[in-house]
């Protein structure tokens, strides 16, 4: 039984308690209208009449996008738009990190129900899924409360699709961009199936039947198992020159669709609503960089492989969206259903000096196809009783995300005497997959009983479920030669070198090098069931206090499977706790429109299944192979809150806050070696810390008296925010770490991890600047966005004899973004342009090491990229 303390908690309410009521008193002396001692003031309360209506709501230190933010942003993601959230950012344009804290730190929710993953490396789904056309607001609660999950860091962000609109509409949108470095230009591509652009496969990749039959028997397909005969079948059933072949072609336009449609009626059951919303995207990108790896000469690092690489990426997402929704008085029903399919059809091939051949040419062509799906189903009501002081909540979901990844491929490449490339004897097809599963449901009881008549306190009483299940597969194949290979195939072109006449039992045969003892597939699930109590009071008028207590109790485990039925080597992980997380928050509105938050609470942070698993796995983004470690535990939070709110105008304001985070055995990946080879495992370092402050202003300005009228006819906004942040990991003598590599036997820690280094992910500064216009009259609306984030830490460094390599670290830079719109009328239909213009600096992307030399671990050039779009509404 792990639990928390509940010391600083009681030591915050003291110190609430103290300072409250002389800062009430001075409140009501303030507002007294003269000196006439027989005045009688029952109470007075600051309003705060410019306060919007999610932060008064809200009891926590937390940021709002409204449908507003998103429109204007442009963002078509909802990992795009929180981007420009306070403290937020964003890692492979997918994953989000709050307050310098990994993706791992940070949980989503869709309408308030948990989600699964559909990436193997994260238990965190990835937010690109989301199209920004789905959604009709993002929370991001940074402070924790207990009616929200334990598993909290940097924050939760909470997605909330559009529901059913009063009037009638229908809308459709359509959208054409390009990229300078990808449109029009030459790029890799291969062919796959015919019906590739829709993002379906026509069946091309399929397991071919033999195969499956081979990998459903449970026998490693080589001759041990199967005569000469299957394996030659066997062989020649995978599909040759469409998923091998890597061409060169003109990349096409980027180009996609929305369309979406509501209404509400009513009925004699009562107000019924019906929302829909589908999006169609196909995007392109181009890549051409450098991937280098180094190792210690001297003092120094010097690159040991050099490679040039060059990538063609084609992303097509579908998304459907339908909401139904009743609502009678006091009770509201909705049926809110999602699918998202996000398709990546990638072509790469990377070639230089490789340290794995003493320095020779080495080059390595890779063809792959992942499909992502997410479906989700949510079922929830809310229920007012006692004129609403009494109210009922509850939710149940299902949801289910996959990724398949059929004939995922590598063929290799050497140099011979007259530098030509020859095919070598290493190349890998794969096929994968990953099911997950979440079954969660919850309910709420909130009772407000009033203090007085501007003054109340709610009661609120919940139990959460959830049920989460995962089965990941991997198998690995392998055309190998029988008894070598002759020049002249060497030389051949590679659908030649491997067509059916090439597969005998002569020349080149199927085998099966999955990994086993359970490195090729695992099972894995997280069951969580909870209870919170929680009262949200106004006690004394001015000062509101949120005070709650979660208990969970969880049940993790990772169990890896043998592919063939042997018995595996890798124990099955396993992480049982239960906890008491603690949550307080205490808001003072001691003058008009300001106030000041306080908040303390613990949390934890559980491993990733994937971080867990002993299965290997090529992240695409990266080319680097992962591998989990099962010795990993989980990670206790102590967070610390405190930020001051003035809200002096109409959507006008300034917020500054600071902040601290306690992480005891925080998971870090780490660079670790096998030979000449290199892969990222994962490990508990000991302990660490992450402070820093946020500042926040929002400012519209106007100018009637202007001459010009193309100043004096707008409203101008400036909005800008800031967060400094630094954090330390701490590593004593003593310290030891438990990995995959070490057997699980303790290892000194600062073998891999340097005292007082910088958290992994953290950026000391995140800023980010907003300036634009809206002009009611011209229905126009223009902003120009910049976004900075600092240096940070994606991996440590490597171990070596006597030293420690240098962390890998990546630095994201400055980008500069311009979004136009304007809505305009054409043959009395009612019309929408937008113009966006992403990159405009040219910003590129740079991973590197440094110790004497600059090794670039990744470096490429994203390019600048526009989109025009035309919207319809009828």
């Amino acid at each position: 039984m792990k639990t928390a303390s509940l010391t600083l908690i009681g030591l915050l309410l003291a110190t609430s308690a103290l300072l409250a009521p002389g800062a009430a008193y001075a409140q009501i002396q303030t507002a007294l209208p003269g000196p006439d001692p027989t005045t009688e003031v029952d109470e007075v309360v600051v309003l705060g009449r410019h306060i919007p209506e999610p932060n008064r709501e809200s009891s926590e230190v937390a940021a709002f996008l409204t449908a507003e933010d998103l429109e204007r942003t442009g963002d078509s993601s909802a990992a795009a738009a929180l981007t420009r959230v306070t403290g937020l950012t964003i890692v492979e344009g997918r994953f989000i990190y709050v307050r310098g804290l990994g993706e791992r730190y940070s949980s989503a929710l869709l309408n308030g129900s948990p989600l699964p993953s559909p990436e193997p490396l994260q238990r965190v789904v990835p937010l690109d899924l989301f199209p920004a056309s789905i959604l009709e607001s993002v929370t991001v609660q940074k402070s924790y409360s207990a009616d929200f999950p334990g598993e909290f860091g940097g924050g939760v962000i909470d997605l909330r699709t559009i529901d059913a609109p009063r009037d009638p509409f229908f809308s459709f949108s359509a959208s054409i961009g390009g990229n300078t470095e990808t449109t029009n230009e030459e790029s890799l591509i291969y062919y796959g199936s015919r019906t590739d652009f829709t993002g379906f496969d026509d069946g091309t990749r399929d397991v071919p039947g033999p195969i499956a039959l081979a990998f459903s028997s449970g026998r490693q397909i080589n001759r041990a198992n199967f005569s000469t005969d299957e394996l030659q079948a066997m062989g020649q059933s995978l599909v040759n020159a469409p998923l091998r072949l890597l061409q060169r072609e003109t990349t096409p336009v980027n180009f996609g669709f929305d369309v979406a449609g509501g209404l509400s009626s009513d009925s004699s059951l009562g107000t019924l609503g019906l929302i829909g919303v589908a999006g169609y995207s196909n995007t392109w990108s181009t890549r051409r960089g450098f991937q280098e790896e180094g190792q210690f000469s001297g003092d120094a690092i010097v690159p040991v492989t050099s490679k040039a690489f060059e990538s063609n990426q084609n992303d097509l997402q579908l998304n459907l969206l339908a909401g139904l929704s009743l609502t009678v008085q006091d009770h509201e029903l909705k049926w809110t259903n999602l699918y998202v399919r996000s398709t990546t059809k990638e072509a790469r091939t990377s070639a230089g000096p490789d340290l794995s051949v003493g320095g020779g040419i080495l080059r390595d062509d890779y063809t792959e196809w992942f499909v992502r799906e997410l479906l989700s189903s949510q079922l929830a009501g809310e229920h007012f009783f006692m004129d609403g002081a009494l109210e009922f909540a509850w939710r149940a979901a299902w949801a289910h995300t996959s990724r398949d990844a059929p004939y995922e491929s590598r063929f290799q490449y050497g140099v011979n005497a007259d530098g030509d490339y020859i095919h070598n004897p290493s190349n890998l097809i794969s096929f994968s997959e990953l099911d997950e599963d979440v079954v969660s449901g919850g309910a709420d009881v909130r009772y407000a009983l009033p203090l007085s008549d501007a003054r109340e306190a709610v009661f609120s009483l919940g139990v959460a479920y959830m049920d989460t299940t995962r089965e990941a597969t991997r198998h690995d194949l392998q055309l190998a030669a029988v008894s070598g290979l002759t020049d002249e195939q060497r030389r051949s072109r590679i659908d030649f070198l491997f067509s059916d006449f090439n597969i005998n039992p002569t020349t080149i045969e199927l085998r099966q090098v999955s990994g086993t003892n359970g490195a090729g597939a695992y099972d894995a699930g997280l069951e969580v069931a909870a209870v919170y109590a929680q009262v949200d009071a106004e006690i004394l008028p001015l000062l509101r206090t949120t005070v709650g207590v979660r208990f969970e109790d969880s049940r993790q485990t990772v169990t890896p499977r043998d592919l063939f039925g042997g018995t595996t080597t890798f124990a099955a992980s396993e992480l049982e706790a239960q906890y008491y997380l603690p949550s307080f928050t205490a808001t003072w509105n001691f003058a008009e429109d300001q106030q000041v938050r306080l908040g303390a609470s613990q949390t934890i942070g559980r491993p990733q299944f994937r971080e867990l698993a002993p299965q290997s796995y090529i992240d695409p983004e990266s080319d680097r192979e992962f591998t989990g470690n099962p010795f990993l535990v989980d990670t206790e939070i102590l967070n610390l809150d405190a930020r001051y709110e003035w809200y002096f105008a109409r959507q006008q304001y300034l917020t500054a806050g600071v902040f601290y985070k306690d992480l005891d055995k925080p998971v870090e990946s780490v660079v670790v070696l096998t030979g000449d080879q290199r892969q990222q495992s994962f490990l508990n370092a000991p302990k660490a810390t992450v402070y820093g402050a946020e500042v926040e202003a929002k400012k519209y300005f106007e100018f009637p008296d202007a001459g010009w009228s193309f100043v004096a006819n707008k409203r101008w906004l400036v909005q800008a925010n800031y967060t400094w942040s630094t954090s330390e990991v701490q590593v004593d003598a003593d310290d030891v770490v438990f990995t995959q590599g070490g057997g699980g036997a303790p290892e000194q820690a600062s073998f891999f991890i340097a005292d007082g280094s910088r958290l992994q992910g953290q950026s000391d500064h995140v800023a980010n600047l907003q300036m634009g216009w809206e002009d009611d009259t011209a229905r126009s609306q223009a902003t120009i966005i910049v976004n900075y984030v600092s240096e940070r830490i994606t991996a440590r460094g490597a171990g070596a004899a006597g030293a420690r390599e240098p962390d890998y670290i990546q630095d994201p830079g400055v980008f500069l973004d311009f979004v136009y719109r304007r809505d305009f009328e054409y043959a009395g239909r009612d019309l929408g342009f937008a113009l966006e213009l992403r990159n405009l600096l040219n910003t590129d992307y740079d991973e590197f090491q440094e110790l004497g030399n600059r090794i670039r671990i990744n470096n490429y050039d994203l390019g600048s990229s526009a989109t025009v779009s035309l919207t319809a509404r009828f």
